[in-house]
Formats: structure tokens, C-alpha cells, sequence
């Protein structure tokens, strides 16, 4: 099944569930918490204040990757980037900045191999948020202490 197709699919709208596709167009969902979406409007509040004009955050955001179509919970996109791309959807190249919350059912091999896609599809930077609203910054395979795109970017969002 491809993005545009579960897009259409009226009985996928509204569903309680984040949804991905996988490399073999098979539907994936994961539940979404009240405070999962407390902390992903603590994000796009972030990157909005700090961001700068003529740049955009979205939220639930369709990126294509290897593995299929993956939604980043928060990304931030620059000007120059909207005015490429503006609403495509999904993004067939990653915006700069891909945000990922960590459920409690994701493992840390998981998030690595949804980095690793972001960053294939062309993310600058992915930022990992646990559910303690601790935030790690990666700029490919490496962690680094802060975000070079948002420098002011706090280590705890709570």
C-alpha cells in the first residue's frame, strides 16, 4: 500500500494510532498517549519560537525512507525547504530536523534504525525525546550534546 493510498483509506482516518508503512506497504501502528502528544506540542512550540521566519514545524510529519513511508512526531522544516517542497506529501526527502518520541514499546534499536532512515532520506539533525522529556541529539551515527540547528535547545523539555 502506498502513502497516497493509506491517506485515501477511509477507514484508516481518525484512527487513536500513529501509522507508518513499512518497505513491503504494510500498515504499522503504534498507540499515542495524551502525553506523548503533550510532549510533541512542547517540541513544535520549541522549534517555532526558536525557529526563524519563513521556516515551518509540522507535526506528524510522512518522510520517505528505505523502509517505507515513517512519520516523525514533530519536524522542522527551513524556508528553503517549504518553498522546495511546501505540503508534499509524504516528504520525499527528509526536513532538516526529524524528532522522534520514544514510546515505551520502542526499543533503542528502533529509534536507531528510524534515525538512521531520516538521516538517509536527508535529515541534518534527528533528536530522540523520552517519555521524561529528556532530549539526545544526533547529527548521523553520532550523539552530540546540543542541537548546531537550535543551540538553545534545552536537554529537558519538563
Amino acid at each position: 500500500m502506498t502513502w497516497e493510498q493509506v491517506c485515501e483509506q477511509d477507514d484508516l482516518q481518525d484512527l487513536p494510532f500513529k501509522i507508518e508503512t513499512n518497505q513491503f506497504g504494510q500498515v504499522v501502528m503504534s498507540p499515542a498517549s495524551n502525553h506523548r502528544g503533550f510532549l510533541q506540542a512542547k517540541l513544535s512550540y520549541l522549534l517555532m519560537d526558536q525557529g526563524n521566519d519563513g521556516s515551518r514545524v509540522v507535526s506528524e510529519c510522512s518522510v520517505d525512507t528505505e523502509d517505507g513511508t515513517k512519520v516523525a512526531d514533530v519536524a522542522w522544516l527551513s524556508e528553503v525547504f517549504w518553498k522546495a517542497r511546501g505540503a508534499e506529501t509524504p516528504y520525499s526527502v527528509a526536513p532538516e530536523v526529524c524528532i522522534e518520541i520514544q514510546s515505551p514499546s520502542n526499543s533503542n534499536e528502533e529509534l536507531e534504525f528510524k534515525r538512521n532512515l531520516y538521516f538517509s532520506a536527508g535529515a541534518k539533525e534527528v533528536w530522540i525525546c523520552n517519555e521524561a522529556g529528556e532530549l539526545a541529539f544526533f547529527v548521523a551515527e553520532d550523539e552530540q550534546e546540543a542541537s548546531a540547528l537550535f543551540p538553545n535547545a534545552p536537554q529537558k523539555l519538563l
